[in-house]
């Protein structure tokens, strides 16, 4: 069975750098190979996972859009170009969306686009998606369905409406989930912070403490798949991964 998890959050809130943190969590319990989406335009979810990605599906979608090769349908050309975009490393592959670079519309390239990342999602355990705030891939159903949603803040009161405002969003685009989670992002240690979001139905609400430890990774470049295992951080993703997917690290209890 595959299972989708699709994060969001402004820009800023460590939306990424929590991507790449479950992915590392997903590799570390052996749900492997996970497919990792980068979905945000500004595309740096290959950076924080020790990658790079050279092509996008936007920029592939474009140059097919008008230049189809002799004797090859725009589909078949779509779904090879997409697989040449595919990023393959240890544990995990990574496709980056990009955007479109051009006019005009895209309405049957998307159309085959959504078929194409369905029938790829379906080769991995889980799928992993860093979107962007909007939420736009989800709502057009180009990526697929979504077992566990996350939406990322910051502990502000703007940080909590902007939460509230992307849940809002959610459920005026009719994206479709199987669960909803908030994480409360770069809590100080001695904060006496607690997020009131009862009126959400959310099934998990956690907070992630400001951790220099991880600053310092990603003012470094380093990829967080190299980061600690039994980093206060990373167990906290572990612990989350098995409260809310079933999926645990191999020999713990």
């Amino acid at each position: 069975m595959s299972r989708t998890i699709a994060i969001t959050g402004k820009g800023g809130t460590g939306k990424t750098t929590l991507a790449g943190l479950i992915v590392g969590g997903l590799i570390r319990a052996g749900a492997t190979p996970v497919l990792a989406v980068d979905a945000d335009p500004n595309m740096c979810l290959d950076e924080v996972l020790g990658v790079r990605a050279t092509q996008s599906v936007g920029r592939v979608r474009e140059k097919i859009r008008d230049d189809a090769a002799a004797g090859i349908s725009k589909r078949t050309l779509l779904e090879r170009k997409i697989a040449e975009s595919l990023v393959e490393a240890a544990g995990f592959d990574l496709i980056a969306m990009g955007r479109p670079e051009g006019p005009g519309c895209y309405c049957y390239a998307n159309n085959i686009l959504r078929e194409v990342l369905a029938l790829m999602t379906r080769q991995y355990p889980f799928t992993v998606i860093d979107n962007e705030a909007g939420l736009e891939n989800l709502s057009r159903r180009i990526a697929p369905a979504v077992d566990l949603l996350v939406l990322v803040g910051d502990p502000s009161r703007r940080g909590i409406a902007t939460i509230r405002r992307l849940y809002a969003l959610a459920r005026e685009m009719d994206v479709r989930y199987g669960k909803l989670a908030v994480v409360v992002n770069r809590v100080r240690p001695a904060s006496a912070f607690r997020p009131d979001l009862s009126d959400l139905p959310v099934d998990a609400l956690f907070t992630l403490p400001e951790d220099d430890d991880l600053a310092r990774w990603g003012e470094e470049g380093r990829s967080l798949l190299e980061f600690p295992g039994d980093h206060p951080a990373a167990r906290r993703i572990d612990a989350f991964l098995k409260e809310q997917l079933g999926v645990a690290i191999r020999g713990a209890a």
